[in-house]
C-alpha cells in the first residue's frame, strides 16, 4: 500500500496537441517551464511537440540540455560567478534579472564562444492580475525585472530581447491588460530587441480558457512588431489535468467530534501549494464543502472529514470533503489534477516516504518510472 502519482500520457498528449497548435497557427515560440513540470522520463513525449524549455538554475539547465536535448532559456534572479560558465554552456538564451548582474557577468558572456547565446533583460511592466501576493512579481517592492525608469535609451551591449512575467494561471485577458502596460512602459525599445518573453502562467489548456481570444491577441502583437520572436513558457498548462495523486487512509481519528482521516501522504510534502496559496483540491468520488462543515453537529453522519497528513506538522490537514459512506483504512483517496507544481515542489520532510512516480501509457498499461526508498532520504544529507 504506497501512494503515487499517475501521469497519464493520453491527457499530457491532449494537451501538447493544443499548445502546439496555438505556436503554429501564430508563429510564436511555447517552451516548457520545468519550475512546473520536470518528470524527465516523460521528455520523449514533449519532444514531439516542443524544442526548448526555460530553466531557473543550473540544475534545472543541465536538465535541459543532458535529458531534454536543447539548450535552455535560462533566466535567474541572480547568477553566481562560479557557476555562470556552467550556465552558458547549457544555455541558448541568458537573462539577467538587474543591470547589477548585466555588468558583473557581462565580461564572461562576452568572451564565451562554445556557441551563440542571446542575452536579454527581465522587465517589470509594474502592473499584475494576482491576486495572491506570494505568487505575484510585479508587487510593489519586487526583487524580479528591471523598472522602465532605470532603463538607458540605448540598451546595453549585447541585449537583444526582454523577459516579462506577470501572470499565474490567468486567462488570455490577463495577458491583452499586460501587453497595454508592457507596451506603455518599454515600446520604445522593442525596435533595439530581437525576442520578447511573455513569461508563464498562460492556462491555455483550462477547460474555460479562450484559446482563440489568446491567438487574437499573439497574432496583434505580431503584427504591430513583426521583427519580434516572440516565446512563451508556461508551465502548469503543459501537465494541467494530467494525472493524480493515489494514496490511502491510514486511520481515523475524532477529536471534539471532527473526524480526521489520515493518510499515506502530507500536504506539506507533497501537496505544498495546497497550504501556500491556499485551495482545497478536488477528491475523486468527495464533494467539497466549505471549511467549517467538518465540525458541525451532524458532520459524522453525514460522512464528512478533514484530510490529515502523515508528518508532525499541526497544519498538515486541509478539510472538509463529504464521501458516499465511512471511510475504511486501506481505502484510495484520490486527489485530482497533481502532476503541475506539486511533484517538482515535493520535500522528504519528516522522513516521509516520497510516493511512486506513474505513467500510464495510451494503451492503458503502467510503467513505475520511480520508486524512492530510504536511501533517497538519507542520501539527502550525505
Amino acid at each position: 500500500m504506497r501512494p503515487y502519482y499517475l501521469v497519464q500520457e493520453a491527457l499530457l498528449r491532449r494537451n501538447l496537441q493544443l499548445i502546439k497548435r496555438v505556436a503554429d497557427e501564430v508563429d510564436v515560440e511555447i517552451i516548457l517551464a520545468f519550475k512546473a513540470f520536470a518528470l524527465w522520463r516523460t521528455f520523449p513525449i514533449f519532444r514531439d511537440f516542443i524544442g526548448h524549455t526555460t530553466a531557473s538554475s543550473l540544475s534545472e539547465a543541465r536538465l535541459s540540455l543532458e535529458e531534454f536535448g536543447s539548450l535552455a532559456h535560462t533566466y535567474s534572479p541572480a547568477y553566481e560567478e562560479e557557476e555562470f560558465g556552467q550556465i552558458l554552456h547549457c544555455s541558448g538564451h541568458v537573462t539577467f534579472n538587474s543591470l547589477s548582474q548585466y555588468e558583473r557577468m557581462w565580461p564572461v558572456s562576452s568572451r564565451f564562444v562554445e556557441h551563440q547565446v542571446s542575452y536579454g533583460l527581465r522587465v517589470n511592466p509594474e502592473y499584475s492580475e494576482i491576486e495572491t501576493e506570494l505568487y505575484n512579481p510585479c508587487a510593489p517592492g519586487s526583487r524580479f525585472g528591471v523598472l522602465a525608469g532605470q532603463l538607458p535609451e540605448v540598451l546595453p551591449e549585447g541585449i537583444e530581447g526582454f523577459h516579462c512575467h506577470c501572470h499565474c494561471e490567468s486567462p488570455a485577458s490577463a495577458l491583452e491588460h499586460t501587453l497595454t502596460h508592457l507596451e506603455a512602459k518599454f515600446g520604445k525599445w522593442f525596435p533595439q530587441l530581437k525576442w520578447l518573453n511573455l513569461g508563464g502562467g498562460h492556462l491555455m489548456t483550462r477547460k474555460d480558457y479562450d484559446v482563440e481570444h489568446l491567438i487574437y491577441i499573439l497574432k496583434g502583437l505580431h503584427q504591430r512588431y513583426p521583427h519580434l520572436h516572440i516565446i512563451l513558457e508556461p508551465g502548469s498548462a503543459f501537465a494541467w489535468q494530467t494525472g493524480p495523486l493515489v494514496s490511502q487512509v491510514v486511520d481515523v481519528v475524532e477529536n471534539h467530534d471532527i473526524q480526521t482521516a489520515i493518510l499515506n501522504v502530507s500536504f506539506t510534502c507533497h501537496m505544498p501549494d495546497c497550504l501556500e496559496m491556499p485551495y482545497q483540491p478536488e477528491v475523486r468520488g468527495a464533494e467539497s464543502l466549505p471549511f467549517e462543515a467538518a465540525s458541525k453537529p451532524d458532520a459524522k453522519e453525514r460522512n464528512i472529514y478533514r484530510l490529515g497528513g502523515n508528518s508532525c506538522l499541526s497544519g498538515d490537514y486541509m478539510g472538509s470533503w463529504r464521501f458516499p459512506k465511512p471511510l475504511e483504512v486501506g481505502q484510495d483517496i484520490i486527489f485530482e489534477d497533481m502532476i503541475h507544481y506539486t511533484t517538482v515542489k515535493t520535500t522528504m520532510f519528516n522522513g516521509i516516504m516520497h510516493p511512486s512516480i506513474v505513467l500510464e501509457h495510451e494503451d492503458g498499461t503502467r510503467e513505475t518510472l520511480r520508486e524512492f526508498s530510504y536511501e533517497d532520504y538519507r542520501d539527502r544529507m550525505d
